[in-house]
């Protein structure tokens, strides 16, 4: 007959019950068995010399016991009925007892062995080990919830002017740093080729980014290159705490964290600018937040700052509507339409970072999915590639006809949003303009769809309009909100409406590193140039810092370029080594 088998898998024989057993016992009836005839049968039996087996009486006769009942046919080849209830009191207390007398017996064993000064009894590390990390979190959940705002905080230099989540993260940070500088080699290269030169030596930066990994390194090479500069975030959820934490211990005072209210994100704007005995010489901006602030609270700064940078579409918006307003007070260096930066910060890094975004918030399977891009500039044209190349069938929004036909061209449906809103299942916008999808449009989507943003402005999903009585939402996971209509359809928002990426996912640092290094140049550029080089306008890089920064990023791939000969060159009618495309080439 098959050994009977208990739960986890061994045989009750294999337990190695006593020789003889009280019959009694077996019956599942109390048997007295003295503790020393049980140990004496069995001890050296198993085991090693060093460690041998121990038994106890009293739990053999529980399994004894237990066994009776588990036992699927009685002694008399009659069908017995398991006693469950009885069986698991059993057990239970049986394994209660075992484990007493197991950490009794490791004691006792740990006790007799010599003691050392450096090692700890095992109990107390454990015991200390599991007190420790209970201590930790809590303190960690503690500090989580204190803003702050209402938080002293110092680095180890002592510097104190910053406000940042927490402090003790710098660690973690700083790694974090070291690996994005790994995948940005021309900003590596910049401050190794112009470190010993400073050339922003006395330049006083104020920047609003995303403060990440891959912006801290821009940062820190400012800093190398010369530059003073104090920071502030340009979106409330991109912040990565960790690396403000980083950047704060290394000198630079930093006003971000992720999570911040839009009042906690003005006033952190407002404690980068309004420092005391301390006014910015240049402006590095994404979005246009901190000009638009400073422009309106300290309008006096203009007097003094002797450019802009400006990296996103929608800030370029702003710079065009200031200068058609006379307004533009200081020159302005158009970053986003460089060709470093449309070519492939906008392509590569969307294509590879919307699947990031959207598989972390949703865990959604793109094949077959219907998916509606709006906007089919460098953005949505990543984002369409990478998502078609999953299998989704993708539908296109265009208001420019040109963008519409390359739409078109590469096999693409453009279509009108109110044409397939009810039958798509993810949206994103990509536009850089305000209102793309409104309340009209939610209350016709169907149930399940996911809504989010891959342009820089939060207003280009109307998220405000859907905070009303007769809709709920429902936060599921951090940056995903369920949007329940009474009816019981819900909408899935990701980030409230904000940029998706950054919010909820990571971006490539390579590509990243072209458009910091084209940003570095810039700011080096207008810190050094004579007065009256530049007026109060909006300028476009010159071709030759584009190819430039391209240039510097080869070597990662061990590519090499191909000269012109000098008869090629006059055949082109240009320089052998550049500019290769004319100014406005995009």
């Amino acid at each position: 007959m098959a050994k009977e088998k208990n739960q986890i898998g061994a045989s009750w024989e294999d337990l190695a019950l006593p020789d003889e057993f009280p019959e009694s016992c077996a019956d599942g009836d109390k048997a007295e068995v003295k503790e020393d005839e049980g140990e004496d049968a069995h001890a050296g039996e198993e085991g090693t010399k060093d460690m041998p087996v121990k038994r106890n009486p009293k739990l053999l006769e529980m399994l004894r016991a237990a066994e009776s009942r588990w036992t699927p046919q009685s002694r008399d080849g009659e069908k017995a009925e398991p006693s469950e209830t009885g069986t698991k009191e059993l057990v239970t207390e049986a394994l209660k007892t075992n484990m007493q007398i197991q950490l009794s017996d490791e004691q006792q064993e740990f006790n007799k062995r010599p003691t050392k000064a450096a090692p700890h009894s095992l109990s107390r590390s454990i015991s200390q080990s599991s007190t420790e990390s209970f201590s930790s979190a809590a303190s960690e959940s503690s500090e989580e919830g204190v803003s702050p705002l209402d938080k002293l905080q110092s680095s180890s230099t002592g510097l104190s002017d910053f406000c940042i989540k927490n402090i003790k993260k710098a660690d973690f940070g700083r790694k974090e740093i070291e690996i994005a500088q790994q995948e940005m080699p021309a900003l590596m290269i910049l401050r190794k080729n112009a470190g010993g030169e400073k050339p922003l030596a006395g330049a006083k930066v104020v920047g609003c980014t995303h403060i990440t990994a891959q912006t801290a390194v821009l940062i820190e090479t400012l800093a190398a290159l010369g530059a003073q500069c104090r920071w502030a975030a340009c979106n409330i959820f991109s912040t990565q705490n960790a690396v403000a934490a980083a950047l704060a211990e290394g000198g630079i005072s930093v006003f971000a964290w992720k999570g911040e209210s839009e009042d906690d994100f003005w006033w952190c704007i407002d404690r980068c600018v309004a420092a005391d005995s301390w006014q910015p010489d240049l402006i590095l901006d994404d979005g246009g937040d901190l000009t638009h602030w400073i422009y309106k609270k300290y309008p006096n700064l203009f007097k003094k700052i002797r450019g802009i940078v400006e990296e996103s579409v929608t800030g370029i918006y702003r710079l065009y509507q200031m200068s058609k307003a006379n307004k533009l007070c200081v020159p302005a260096m158009n970053v986003n339409d460089s060709v470093t930066k449309q070519k492939f910060d906008n392509l590569y890094c969307c294509k590879e970072s919307i699947l990031d975004g959207l598989k972390r918030t949703t865990d959604i399977m793109f094949g077959g999915k219907q998916v509606v891009v709006c906007g089919y500039g460098e953005v949505g044209k990543g984002c369409c590639a990478a998502l078609k190349g999953l299998g989704a069938v993708i539908y296109v929004t265009e208001v420019d006809p040109i963008c519409a036909l390359q739409a078109c061209m590469n096999g693409l449906r453009v279509v009108a949003l109110h044409e397939i809103i009810r039958h798509a299942d993810i949206i994103i916008s990509c536009t850089g303009n305000k209102s793309v999808i409104t309340r009209e449009h939610f209350e016709r989507m169907k149930n399940g769809c996911i809504v989010c943003n891959m342009g820089h402005s939060s207003t280009e999903i109307d998220s405000a309009s859907l905070r009303t009585a007769e809709l709920k939402w429902q936060r599921v996971r951090p940056h995903v909100d369920h949007i329940l209509w009474p009816d019981g359809k819900r909408v899935v928002l990701l980030a409230e409406g904000r940029l998706l990426n950054l919010s909820c996912s990571t971006v490539p640092s390579f590509v990243l590193s072209v458009t910091a290094t084209t940003q570095a140049l810039a700011l080096i550029e207008l810190f050094n140039a004579p007065q009256g080089r530049y007026k109060q306008d909006i300028y476009l890089l010159p071709k030759k810092m584009d190819e430039y920064v391209a240039s510097l990023h080869l070597s990662l791939f061990d590519a090499h370029l191909t000269e012109l000969t000098n008869e090629q060159a006059v055949y082109l009618g240009i320089n052998k080594h550049g500019p290769f495309k004319p100014n406005y080439y995009r």
